[in-house]
């Protein structure tokens, strides 16, 4: 069978204006362009697919959202960004909630495929699988063969218009500044091995302790959610002054377990996190972090997927170090 790809290869012009030629987009591509992709659509024998019509056309009005665990509040703001940004563009947003299993990733995208929403968002972590990022792009490139929209939060892994976070850098940052305060013993609550996101963290803050000729930081990998924190901060040795968990929600999870304990933070041990999630308002002591603009990360990423540009788009997003009570100078 001819794809809509293959049509584009032989015209020599990107996928994006060649669905805007055979599947009845509203954005004008110019006269010799539009001459070359029917050309070689006639060519090569390619016929219209009628739903990819629809879709181009925007018949749908509905986004859709897949994120790894909506009960986190990392992708609780990152969905009330791109709700508040679809509907400023007269659309709706539905969200899937994955649990972190990639499967159900690829399911979700199969299933809003089938639906003919216009666009789809994916925000979370890829792993360390390249065959599940290869499956998971695969399904992706099908569902914008037939005229969709694609735009992620995350690694660029996928193809397609990115929103990045600075994952090592911002790591690497904190690093600095928690040395910076006299530390010199650190641990890293890392979160899961194979999760791309805390891997990335975990080696930006390991790679500027040794730029500043630091030890090497403790390692302990678990769940990258509360209980996992809350594990993780209980098998660090007794010399460690500073532990670092690569999300606030494993943060959180590290502070209740050493306050069961009865040890002290910031007094005996110093606890930093990623993400500047809202709820930390309400912990005691106010956690240091790096923050990271969620919302308008979950907004950007709806701008992208609307854009509707030849190429994907790569965004980076910087993350901003903000010292809180948890730490104290040493």
């Amino acid at each position: 069978m001819v794809t809509l790809e293959d049509v584009a290869r032989h015209a020599g012009v990107s996928l994006a204006t060649a669905s805007r030629v055979l599947n009845g987009s509203t954005r004008q591509v110019g006269i010799e362009l539009r001459d070359r992709v029917r050309r070689a659509a006639v060519e090569l024998g390619y016929r219209t697919n009628v739903a990819a019509q629809t879709l181009a056309r925007g018949a749908s009005n509905v986004i859709g959202l897949v994120v790894h665990d909506l009960a986190d509040p990392y992708f609780a703001v990152l969905a009330d960004g791109a709700m508040r940004a679809a509907d400023a563009h007269g659309h709706m947003v539905m969200v899937g909630t994955t649990h972190r299993d990639p499967g159900r990733e690829i399911d979700y995208v199969s299933t809003l495929n089938a639906q003919r929403v216009r666009a789809v968002l994916i925000a979370g972590s890829r792993v360390s699988d390249a065959s599940v990022t290869a499956r998971l792009r695969a399904e992706l490139d099908r569902y914008r063969d037939a005229g969709g929209r694609v735009a992620c939060v995350g690694q660029d892994l996928l193809g397609v218009s990115t929103v990045a976070p600075a994952n090592r850098e911002g790591a690497a940052d904190l690093a600095r500044a928690l040395a910076a305060l006299g530390h010199t013993r650190f641990a890293v609550l890392a979160g899961p091995a194979d999760l791309v996101t805390a891997a990335d963290r975990s080696a930006g803050f390991t790679a500027a302790l040794a730029e500043l000729g630091l030890p090497r930081p403790e390692v302990i990998h678990g769940s990258f959610d509360r209980d996992g924190g809350h594990a993780a901060v209980q098998e660090v040795s007794d010399d460690v002054t500073c532990v670092f968990a690569v999300n606030d929600v494993m943060a959180v999870g590290a502070v209740a377990a050493l306050r069961e304990r009865g040890t002290g933070v910031p007094g005996d041990l110093s606890v930093a996190g990623f993400d500047d999630i809202a709820t930390l308002r309400d912990l005691v002591p106010h956690l240091t972090t790096v923050r990271l603009p969620l919302a308008a990360m979950g907004a950007r990423a709806v701008e992208l997927a609307l854009a509707e540009e030849d190429e994907p788009r790569v965004v980076r997003v910087e993350g901003e170090v903000v010292l809180r009570e948890s730490v104290q100078r040493v």
